[in-house]
């Protein structure tokens, strides 16, 4: 069996560091857009509401392949000419990529946020408005970081499918591992040895993630435990 050459496997490591630069930078912008869409929410305004709703049917329901080619081919034409090739001289690809990623994310990382909302007693928010605190100082301070420890699993599952995710970036160009595995698997034949390198980096790479998320779950049941014997 052929074995990948060190030029071909640090290709595919060149490839892995865009794919986790890619991944951080989408997960940054999902994670504050849906923190933003949830507190919307939960205003009483109906056209907020409707704004984010209609935000999270878009996403949830338009395939994620298309909103990456959107961006990429829709979007820099509202943009003027000169901001558009400014752009496409500073690695749009990974940019637009990374915008498309984040905001289709966000619609569903609002969704695990808001079910972890639904999971505070509504007498948490009417004890800290009753004590003088505006609406944002109460979601900021006391009812958002509840429901973020409470949404921990569904949020570590959404990043290990982010992650996965970035695959699709290649086909707008972006120079990630797979993207890497193809060429090389080109130019060498070598499928086996080239995808399965490609296998065992998106391997560790997933792990990793849960890992970190299972650390922060433990990290999140201690600090309960003490306030509870506290």
């Amino acid at each position: 069996m052929a074995f990948l050459t060190p030029d071909q496997m640090m290709q595919l490591v060149n490839g892995m560091v865009t794919t986790v630069q890619l991944f951080l930078t989408s997960w940054v912008l999902a994670f504050t857009l849906a923190v933003t869409l949830v507190v919307i929410r939960t205003t009483n305004l109906r056209a907020a509401r409707w704004f984010v709703d209609a935000y999270v049917e878009y996403h949830r329901n338009v395939p994620l392949l298309v909103q990456v080619l959107f961006w990429y081919f829709g979007m820099p034409e509202l943009l003027p000419e000169g901001l558009r090739g400014w752009l496409y001289e500073h690695n749009a690809e990974l940019s637009l990529a990374a915008i498309a990623l984040g905001m289709g994310s966000a619609a569903y990382i609002a969704e695990d946020i808001r079910s972890g909302l639904r999971a505070i007693p509504a007498t948490q928010f009417e004890a800290s408005r009753a004590l003088g605190a505006s609406y944002l100082q109460c979601m900021r301070w006391i009812i958002v970081p509840q429901a973020l420890r409470i949404s921990i699993p569904p949020l570590v599952g959404r990043a290990l499918l982010l992650f996965k995710n970035t695959s699709v970036a290649m086909a707008i160009g972006v120079v990630e591992l797979t993207y890497q595995a193809r060429e090389i698997e080109n130019e060498t034949y070598r499928t086996f040895a080239t995808f399965g390198a490609a296998t065992v980096m998106y391997l560790l790479g997933s792990f990793l993630i849960l890992f970190i998320g299972s650390r922060i779950a433990a990290r999140y049941r201690r600090d309960r435990q003490g306030v509870g014997h506290a």
